[in-house]
């Protein structure tokens, strides 16, 4: 079992993908991928198809949590796919 140290500095990889269900879809995504960005702890990637996030476990949920929310507040009915990893893969 691992002990309390090696949790606390546990790093994590999400990739995400945002499926905002209105017409204008494009703003809400660019506007999540920003604030994501603003999170000095984490490293964010972007490309056509997803988008990436690294950093510190608690730190990047905590911050997924955040924007999730706020984005479904501002932008109505969101479709999120998440894929968790235990690990940092970051290229």
């Amino acid at each position: 079992m691992k002990n309390l140290d090696t949790l606390a500095t546990m790093q994590a990889s999400v990739e995400i993908s945002m499926y905002p269900l209105r017409r204008d879809y494009g703003t809400p995504i660019l506007q999540f991928i920003d604030r994501l960005k603003r999170h000095p702890e984490l490293q964010v990637q972007v490309n056509t198809i997803s988008t990436q996030v690294f950093g510190p476990y608690d730190k990047l949920m905590a911050a997924l949590s955040q924007e999730m929310k706020t984005a479904f507040e501002r932008d109505g009915e969101t479709v999120m796919v998440l894929k968790i990893l235990n690990i940092d893969l970051r290229p």
